[in-house]
């Protein structure tokens, strides 16, 4: 596999544990397609629209693209040339065979997508024979588990993390280039190598959405008795579960190998904690520990 971008020597860089965030060397964009007009791929649309930018909008489902344009994130007419940035906001599972269609349509310059898992999508990607050198892997750390175009907001991204996984033979170009789009959305471009990221988000997205989603499960057949007695933390706790269950299949499914590893970490936990008082205040000391850590972090 092609291999990850070295990225010190990129201008504007500073590195925060694992990742490295990034400045854009200016590449002034002018254009954008965006494909798929869901809450994700809208939302980019409305934010890059806001900024002034052309931005064209593709989606399988035309009723979509025609609600996200209504709202006004761009125009469902093809562009009359290629335009400088596609963003392919699809799921995982779809990224390479959109990739190769838009790269031999000639729809843009520079590609990016905003997949929650970069591994798999990307030696996808290669096995297609996709120009590598133009595509940057992107994920924006950011959503909520509302769908579709309706439920997209021009500021969705303000201050939040956008990782990006470009490789050795990324264009520095194209790597500036989505970089610069990123920040027009208000977000932080912070640069991982797509096996970092994929690890990573196994523990900080992917299991505890599966895990809120099994807890959530367990309430299914629950009656009244139960469910009055449920207060605002386990609303809190199984938010995500009402994500779209196709999309995080897709996710988990691609990301297997990384949730497996997680999956068995928290179940080693859990099965410690059966039975054993000292193992159990353990487990709820260490989660107080990683709580305290997880708002530090969003505080600060």
């Amino acid at each position: 596999m092609t291999q990850p971008q070295t990225i010190d020597g990129h201008r504007g860089c500073t590195t925060c544990g694992g990742a490295t965030a990034v400045g854009a060397e200016t590449a002034f964009l002018e254009s954008v397609a965006v494909i798929g007009t869901g809450m994700i791929g809208t939302s980019i649309a409305l934010s890059l629209r806001a900024r002034g930018l052309q931005v064209y909008l593709r989606d399988r489902d035309p009723a979509a693209a025609a609600v996200a344009a209504a709202r006004g994130a761009g125009t469902i007419e093809d562009p009359p040339g290629p335009v400088d940035v596609a963003v392919l906001a699809v799921p995982p599972g779809e990224i390479a065979s959109v990739l190769a269609e838009s790269q031999n349509a000639g729809l843009a310059s520079v590609f990016t997508d905003v997949g929650g898992v970069k591994g798999a999508p990307l030696a996808a990607a290669e096995a297609y024979g996709c120009d590598l050198s133009r595509y940057v892997g992107g994920h924006p750390i950011a959503g909520s588990e509302r769908a579709g175009p309706m439920a997209a907001s021009p500021t969705l991204f303000l201050d939040r993390t956008w990782v990006l996984t470009p490789l050795s033979a990324t264009d520095p170009d194209a790597i500036s280039a989505v970089v610069e789009l990123v920040e027009l959305t208000g977000a932080e471009p912070v640069m991982m190598t797509p096996a970092d990221h994929d690890r990573a988000v196994a523990k900080s997205l992917h299991v505890p959405h599966l895990v809120a989603a099994a807890l959530a499960a367990s309430l299914d057949d629950a009656d009244d008795s139960v469910l009055r007695l449920c207060g605002a933390g386990v609303l809190e706790t199984t938010r995500v579960a009402a994500g779209d269950a196709q999309l995080w299949t897709d996710i988990l499914s691609l990301n297997a190998t990384d949730v497996a590893k997680v999956l068995c970490e928290v179940a080693a936990d859990l099965t410690a904690a059966a039975g054993d008082r000292t193992q159990l205040t353990t487990l709820l000391q260490r989660g107080n520990a990683g709580r305290a850590l997880l708002t530090d972090a969003w505080v600060g």
